[in-house]
């Protein structure tokens, strides 16, 4: 269910940074190219609920905007090298400012000592140009990230396949777990094939309650709903089943799931998606907001070209993310032509981080069974695989050791002195 120590969690992945919540910013910019970086943060997906307008002229324009009207939630002042008179005008606008709004000042000076005396009066950080589009929304981000009282945000990876049945699922059920179990953090397993979902089979799970009712009553949706109709797979590891029932149609608007994922980044420090392999204004819009993709595909042309139309698509929408991951499983089926790893990769102008064997032996009992690959066999290939990529979309991944460390030849000849 729910995880009560969901802030230890989250201090422990590394830094991210979530959205921003629901607020209202306005910016008062002097020079243009300050003006130009405000309104280029508008498409960052992290910035899909922020309701922001830019403004010219400064500190003037700011006292001049709020001497009778209410203030926002969050102020940006581009502010001039005139120290004195900076200070002075921040005096004047704390006399204007609404309870709970905070002024974010970008100067020009590098002083400590500014610093100082604009923390002294209220101001809730400030920034030294020139400033880039991803200092700017981490600032803002921080605002709403910081001290006992913040929200913390959890990360959210999505799988999805390049094309039908290539494995997409059981990656996915596989990473959760291993982050739940191995990394230790708590974890949230979303299934978003709502017909044929098939992460309840995985783990051997018959929920009388999942996904569904949570988009189908949005109404009453909150922490607490969505808490009961979680059910529990591991001691850490949660899971939001899909019905997988065709007594009804599921054709959802492009914002239906926004309520759901809300409520789990709030209480869950890690999310993971299991996408179908569809396209919808909801599925692009989960997977554009998501803060990290992975693609799974198989090595042949069916799977490249696919492959390579999702990455067209979704890195316009995210220029400010690092690249979608990709996986190729199934590799090596016999008598089946197949890409090679390295052409595979050439063509996308993407890594692949993964190549996963046939072994349908190996997932063939996990699925019969509802058990997870290392529950199978621990020491397959497959399982490390599925450890580094868990490592990947947590912000965990650790330089592997070298396989001649330098203390080898010690400990071996300890070890034949201890037989």
């Amino acid at each position: 269910m729910i995880p009560h120590d969901f802030k230890d969690n989250m201090d422990q992945a590394q830094e991210f940074l979530p959205p921003l919540p629901r607020v209202a910013i306005q910016a008062f910019c002097e020079s243009q190219d300050f003006k130009h970086l405000v309104q280029s943060i508008q498409l960052d997906r992290r910035m899909a609920k922020v309701m922001l307008k830019v403004q010219e002229g400064g500190m003037a324009a700011c006292l001049e905007a709020y001497r009778g009207a209410a203030t926002p939630n969050v102020i940006i002042v581009e502010a001039s090298n005139d120290r004195q008179g900076l200070l002075t005008r921040l005096d004047e606008l704390a006399q204007y400012c609404d309870a709970g709004t905070q002024v974010l000042v970008v100067g020009q000076t590098n002083d400590v000592v500014l610093y100082r005396e604009l923390m002294k009066r209220g101001v809730s950080d400030y920034l030294v140009t020139p400033v880039s589009v991803m200092e700017l929304i981490s600032a803002l981000g921080s605002l709403y990230q910081q001290g006992e009282n913040a929200t913390k945000l959890g990360r959210v990876v999505t799988f999805i396949g390049a094309k039908g049945g290539v494995g997409s699922s059981t990656i996915a059920h596989n990473v959760a777990f291993t982050i739940a179990r191995d990394l230790e953090m708590a974890t949230t397993l979303v299934d978003l094939d709502l017909p044929f979902g098939t992460a309840a089979l995985d783990f051997n799970q018959d929920p009388p309650q999942g996904l569904a009712d949570a988009v189908f009553a949005p109404d009453r949706l909150d922490t607490n709903v969505v808490d009961r109709l979680l059910s529990k797979c591991t001691e850490n590891l949660s899971l939001l089943a899909a019905p997988s029932t065709l007594d009804r149609t599921y054709d959802f608007r492009e914002t239906d799931f926004d309520t759901v994922i809300d409520i789990l980044r709030s209480s869950s420090p890690s999310i993971v998606l299991d996408m179908p392999h569809i396209w919808s204004s909801w599925s692009r819009r989960l997977l554009t907001a998501s803060d990290d993709i992975v693609i799974v595909a198989s090595p042949d042309l069916a799977n490249l070209r696919n492959t390579k139309t999702l990455l067209d698509t979704i890195r316009p929408a995210r220029p400010n993310d690092s690249k979608p991951l990709v996986i190729l499983n199934n590799v090596g089926m016999p008598k089946r032509p197949e890409i090679g790893i390295a052409e595979f990769s050439k063509a996308l102008d993407c890594e692949v981080v993964a190549a996963m064997p046939f072994d349908p032996a190996l997932f063939g009992t996990a699925a019969n069974n509802g058990q997870m690959l290392v529950e199978v066999q621990a020491k397959a290939k497959h399982v490390e695989m599925i450890n580094d990529i868990a490592r990947r979309v947590t912000g965990r991944s650790e330089a592997k050791m070298s396989k001649k460390s330098l203390l080898a030849p010690l400990l071996s000849k300890l070890k034949i002195k201890a037989a």
